[in-house]
């Protein structure tokens, strides 16, 4: 554990949810992989197009609408549907397609448990702090398991911009009803945790590597107040 900024009295401790608590990349690549032989199974045509088609259309459609980047739920589903039109299928088809494939998608993307451990880390927390969740993704916190261990959690969308915008931060200390530097937010990402949460007023925690990964990462413009290596480093936490 590495102290950069001293931190500041708090009540709240707020996660980021992939590759913070748990390893997200198998779990997306199982999710992608799924989506995608359904996809190809209903709509034949879809055979024409690998994954990699299919990122590079959201790119552009997130270029040409930069709302979408806020609502990766959208952003897929408009992925979908705008791929399926220019695979050949009319537009009544491609919008029923879209629907279908993203559900098959949220079907598998939280189709996983949180570990043991890190449930009952996050029990022992709980003890002391109150837990909740800030993530830029849109995993089914309640079906992976962290029902019971968090009051709520935020997702982009409807409006609120994804991290490291302020929004979630802000959405979050007024339904807490506290300020925001009450709020001590974990993550793994330089830029949307820890800059995210200290430009919002927050105080940051930086798991540094994240989740299953053992690579380093360069700080960004904003120190944590805490950098830890392991999730578990939280139990020092005074």
């Amino acid at each position: 554990m590495k102290i950069y900024l001293r931190p500041q009295p708090f009540s709240v401790i707020s996660f980021d949810l992939d590759d913070t608590l748990y390893d997200n990349r198998p779990i997306i690549r199982q999710a992608e992989a799924a989506s995608q032989q359904f996809l190809n199974q209903q709509y034949p045509k879809s055979q024409a197009w690998q994954i990699g088609d299919w990122h590079r259309l959201k790119l552009t459609l997130i270029k040409q609408h930069p709302q979408l980047r806020h609502d990766p739920s959208l952003a897929r589903q408009a992925m979908l549907e705008c791929g399926l039109v220019e695979l050949g299928y009319d537009a009544h088809t491609a919008k029923a397609g879209a629907t279908a494939v993203f559900d098959h998608f949220v079907l598998h993307r939280s189709h996983f448990s949180v570990s043991k451990q890190v449930l009952e880390l996050l029990a022992r927390l709980k003890q002391r702090y109150r837990l909740i969740g800030v993530t830029n993704g849109n995993v089914d916190y309640q079906r992976i398991g962290l029902g019971e261990m968090l009051e709520f959690v935020l997702h982009p969308g409807q409006g609120f911009k994804q991290k490291p915008a302020a929004d979630m931060f802000i959405q979050a200390a007024s339904r807490l009803d506290i300020p925001l530097e009450q709020i001590l937010h974990v993550g793994d990402s330089a830029n949307s945790d820890v800059a995210g949460a200290r430009q919002a007023g927050c105080q940051a925690v930086w798991l540094n590597p994240g989740f299953g990964a053992d690579m380093l990462s360069v700080a960004g413009k904003y120190l944590p107040h805490i950098q830890i290596k392991s999730i578990f480093q939280l139990e020092q936490l005074n």
